[in-house]
C-alpha cells in the first residue's frame, strides 16, 4: 500500500474524522424544548434576563442566536453576547422542559413565567402552580430530575 500523501491524508480526515467529531458533538449537545416550526426556545423568552433582571422578558425576534438546534431570543446585544460566550450557564436545565415533570420521569411544556434559579441554574416549570409543588422540595426534585434526564433526553433524540 502506498504511503499517504498530504492530500490523501487531508481527504481521509475530511471524509472520516470530521463527520465522526460532528456526530460525537451532536450526541452530547442535548435536546431543547423549542417550537416545532420556528425552533424558538423557551417561547422566545431571553434566558439571560432571568439572571440579570430576575424576571421573564420576551426577547426580540431580530436579536437571536442558535445553540443546540434551537433559536434563542434576547432583549439586548449584551445579553446575546453573554449567552454566546457561555450558553450552558444561561440555558434552562433539562433542555427547557418542565423541571417538575422531569423529576417525575416525563417531559412537559413550560410557562416562561414559572421559573426558579437554584445554585446558579435556571429551572422552568409547566405553570406557577406546578412551580409551587416543585419548590416544596426543590433539592430533592433536582436530584430526581438529574437522574431521570439522561434517559428522557435519549428518548427525545
Amino acid at each position: 500500500m502506498p504511503a499517504l500523501t498530504c492530500n490523501r491524508l487531508l481527504l481521509l480526515i475530511l471524509i472520516v474524522i470530521v463527520p465522526l467529531i460532528a456526530l460525537i458533538g451532536s450526541a452530547s449537545a442535548g435536546v431543547i424544548n423549542a417550537s416545532t416550526f420556528t425552533k424558538v426556545a423557551i417561547e422566545g423568552t431571553d434566558p439571560v434576563a432571568y439572571f440579570t433582571e430576575s424576571r421573564a422578558v420576551e426577547g426580540k425576534s431580530n436579536l437571536t442566536a442558535e445553540w443546540n438546534g434551537a433559536v434563542w431570543r434576547f432583549v439586548s446585544e449584551e445579553n446575546r453576547r453573554k449567552f454566546q460566550s457561555d450558553p450552558a450557564r444561561y440555558a434552562p436545565q433539562y433542555g427547557g422542559y418542565c423541571a417538575w415533570a422531569v423529576s417525575k420521569g416525563y417531559t412537559a411544556s413550560i410557562d416562561p413565567n414559572a421559573w426558579t434559579i437554584v445554585d446558579g441554574k435556571l429551572y422552568l416549570n409547566y405553570s406557577k402552580n406546578v412551580r409551587k409543588d416543585w419548590l416544596v422540595d426543590a433539592a430533592g426534585n433536582i436530584t430526581k430530575a438529574d437522574a431521570n434526564w439522561p434517559k428522557l433526553k435519549a428518548d427525545l433524540e
